[in-house]
C-alpha cells in the first residue's frame, strides 16, 4: 500500500531539516579549530598586521591624532555649487533669453498673447513678410501654441491658381521679417481650428484682392481716392 502525498511531505521535511543541522555542525567545528588555532600558524599576518594594544579604541586615536603638530593636512576639494540655486527653471531662463533676441520690441509676443483682446485669431487674414521670397497671405485656420510661447506656429490658407495651399509658419522664425494683420474676422467661429474651409462649399477662395486693397489703403489711400473719382463721375452722368 503506498503512502499518500500528504503523509510523505512531513517525511521529507524532516530529511532536509537533519542534513542541514549535520551541515551546520560540520562547518561550526572548522571555525572553532581555525580560532583555537596558535598565532604561530600565521606568521606573516603578525609580522604585517601587528595586533592592537588592550584598550585600543578606534574614536579615541582619532581624536588623539586630531591634535597631533607636524601631520601633513590632506586638502579637501569644496563641493560644486548648486545648479537649482543659481537657476531654478533653465528652461524658463532659456526661452526668455531666445524671446530677447527674436523678438526685442514684443510685438509678437503681444500679437499672439492669450491674455490680449486684440490677439490674432482663427478666421483673420494675416500677411507674412520673409526674408527670402515674396510676400504670404491667407486664412488663419489654426494658431498653434505648445508648452512654451516660443513654439507658436500659425496655420493660413490661400487660393493660388485655383488651387488650395497651406502654409505653416513659426511666429518667432528668423526668416519672418514681419506679420501684418490685414483683415480681422467679421464674424468669429465658435470653433478653434476652421479645418471646414477645406471642403469645397465652406471655401472663400483667394484673398488677394483683400490683400492688395489692404497695400493700396496702407500707401496713401489711392484706391479709395479712385473710387470716388469713379463715383463721382457716374454721379455725373447720371444726372445728366
Amino acid at each position: 500500500m503506498s503512502l499518500s502525498s500528504s503523509s510523505t511531505r512531513p517525511l521529507a521535511c524532516i530529511k532536509q531539516a537533519i542534513g542541514q543541522c549535520r551541515a551546520g555542525k560540520q562547518q561550526h567545528r572548522r571555525y572553532a579549530a581555525a580560532a583555537a588555532a596558535p598565532d604561530s600558524a600565521y606568521p606573516s599576518l603578525q609580522t604585517k598586521y601587528p595586533p592592537p594594544p588592550p584598550g585600543f579604541r578606534t574614536s579615541q586615536t582619532t581624536n588623539q591624532n586630531r591634535f597631533e603638530t607636524g601631520l601633513r593636512r590632506i586638502p579637501t576639494v569644496p563641493p560644486p555649487r548648486s545648479t537649482t540655486k543659481l537657476c531654478p527653471d533653465p528652461i524658463q531662463a532659456l526661452t526668455t533669453t531666445q524671446l530677447l533676441t527674436l523678438d526685442p520690441t514684443g510685438a509678437r509676443t503681444r500679437l499672439f498673447s492669450p491674455f490680449n483682446p486684440e490677439r490674432v485669431q482663427v478666421g483673420d487674414i494675416l500677411l507674412f513678410r520673409l526674408k527670402t521670397g515674396d510676400p504670404v497671405s491667407g486664412i488663419v485656420l489654426n494658431v498653434r501654441q505648445r508648452h512654451q510661447p516660443i513654439d507658436t506656429a500659425v496655420l493660413i490658407r490661400n487660393n493660388l491658381t485655383r488651387v488650395g495651399v497651406e502654409m505653416w509658419f513659426k511666429v518667432y522664425s528668423p526668416s519672418v521679417e514681419g506679420i501684418e494683420v490685414v483683415k480681422r474676422a467679421e464674424k468669429r467661429a465658435r470653433r478653434a481650428k476652421l479645418y471646414f474651409l477645406r471642403e469645397k462649399r465652406h471655401d472663400p477662395g483667394s484673398v488677394e484682392g483683400v490683400v492688395k486693397q489692404y497695400l493700396r489703403a496702407r500707401q496713401g489711400g489711392v484706391m479709395n481716392v479712385r473710387e470716388g473719382q469713379k463715383g463721382g463721375k457716374g454721379g455725373k452722368k447720371g444726372k445728366r
